[in-house]
């Protein structure tokens, strides 16, 4: 299983770096975003905006999120509807290929190109802005890993639920833009009226933001929001499992 699990890591992580979705929606529009914002917002704190903090440094961790959040929503679902929508899925199947193996190594994907991704945008924050550094980077790495497996979980879900390839690129591209804008990685959060922060309540998102921001600000480890996302991952998961065991 592990063996397996490790061959096929390596094939799709050349799968997807082919794949220029991947480069565009986790390393390019992220790193765009932030060089935008920066330039309006710049890093002087603000009592009454960005939780206090200054842009650049609120934005950086809100942004590991919003890469993560790339992944699953846009090039997973696109992915692992494509495998269905050719058959691949159903040949793995009678190659004696666990599917298990198949959906661990988008899991896999989904935590080496998140953390690449991250990297860069912390680097390139900290080059551009000077901004400050995780507070506490053993929080911030276990609420990347609890955020990575629930987006690679909503990832693998989409990709299951969705008819085609086209219709996953369409539906997570329309996703991730809306979901940027009200869930703490676009506007700031303090302007946006609470319809649609009641919205960004319902998605995953917005709780990783929070999840990722509290131990990198300093704010200490968020135990409501791990509650919250642990539930849609486990409410993700079963609902993946019952496709996967149905397709």
């Amino acid at each position: 299983m592990m063996r397996t699990l490790e061959k096929m890591t390596w094939v799709e992580l050349k799968l997807f770096i082919r794949e220029p979705l991947t480069v565009v929606f986790t390393f390019a529009i992220p790193l765009v975003l932030l060089y935008v914002l920066g330039g309006v917002f710049g890093n002087k704190p603000n009592p009454g905006f960005y939780r206090g903090v200054g842009a650049m440094n609120y934005y950086v961790p809100a942004y590991i999120a919003l890469v993560i959040a790339a992944i699953g929503l846009i090039v997973l679902p696109v992915h692992i509807a494509a495998y269905r929508e050719r058959g691949v899925l159903r040949r793995f199947r009678a190659s004696s290929i666990p599917l298990g193996s198949v959906f661990g190594a988008q899991v896999a994907i989904t935590f080496i190109i998140g953390v690449l991704a991250s990297l860069l945008v912390a680097f390139l924050g900290t080059l551009t802005y000077q901004t400050k550094g995780p507070h506490s980077p053993i929080g911030v790495m276990a609420a990347f890993v609890l955020g990575a497996l629930t987006f690679a979980v909503l990832g693998v879900f989409l990709g299951l639920a969705l008819p085609t390839a086209r219709a996953a690129q369409g539906a997570g591209v329309m996703l991730w833009f809306t979901l940027m804008m009200i869930s703490g990685t676009g506007p700031p959060p303090e302007v946006l009226p609470s319809s649609l922060r009641t919205v960004a309540d319902l998605a995953p998102l917005q709780h990783v933001v929070i999840l990722v921001q509290d131990p990198w600000l300093g704010f200490g480890w968020n135990w409501g929001q791990t509650l919250v996302v642990g539930a849609f991952l486990a409410g993700l998961t079963i609902l993946t499992a019952l496709l996967a065991r149905r397709g």
